[in-house]
């Protein structure tokens, strides 16, 4: 039994590629890892705020001297690394959105990298404090960028493994659906995607 997060970034509900993948993902992880438990994190929905001053105060602010304020700012970012801390596995649905992530995807993520937190720096350099999870990336394209003239476009593999890395989550697959706007391609996009998902 695994406890599974679903990170949703898209707001196209049933007509959204990720969220099939993601959803893909999850039902062969439930097969695998039978009573698995899925908390779902929709980012559509839960809006996570950009990060502003009061969010960035309440970060470097010390817990026990933390004012009501500073309190209320943080709790969306307690409340998300809590998810990953309880999570065995992470599926992160990632759409992209003029060659990069959807910016609700990148307002939950400013809220999971937080120094002292889920990252340090030491003697060591950068060391990444959250161990021990499994991530899987669900993202989608209308264009294709594993091979041809896209490719060097491709910017969300790169950079969500580097971001991730950044906090420790080291153990990243990535899974694709893309040519969904491609004519010869599309039609068998979503079942090539989903035929692609192996776990390891």
């Amino acid at each position: 039994m695994k406890k599974i997060l679903h990170i949703i970034s898209s707001p196209r509900g049933a007509a959204s590629f990720s969220i099939k993948l993601g959803n893909a993902i999850i039902e062969k992880l439930k097969a695998q890892y039978p009573g698995s438990m899925v908390k779902e994190t929709n980012l559509a929905n839960q809006h996570f705020p950009h990060l502003e001053e009061a969010q960035i105060t309440a970060f470097f602010t010390p817990a026990e001297k933390r004012t009501r304020e500073n309190i209320i700012a943080v709790k969306h970012s307690d409340d998300a690394i809590k998810d990953i801390l309880d999570a065995d596995i992470i599926v992160i649905g990632a759409p992209m959105y003029n060659y990069t992530i959807p910016s609700a995807l990148k307002a939950w993520l400013d809220h999971i990298i937080r120094a002292g937190v889920t990252f340090k720096y030491d003697e060591n350099g950068l060391q990444g404090l959250i161990k021990g999870k499994k991530v899987y990336i669900a993202e989608t394209s209308g264009a294709v960028y594993t091979e041809g003239p896209m490719q060097s476009f491709d910017f969300i593999a790169p950079y969500l493994k580097a971001v991730l890395s950044h906090i420790g989550l080291t153990d990243v697959t990535i899974f694709r659906i893309e040519g969904t706007s491609i004519p010869g391609v599309q039609d068998n996009a979503v079942e090539k995607g989903i035929s692609s998902i192996i776990l390891n």
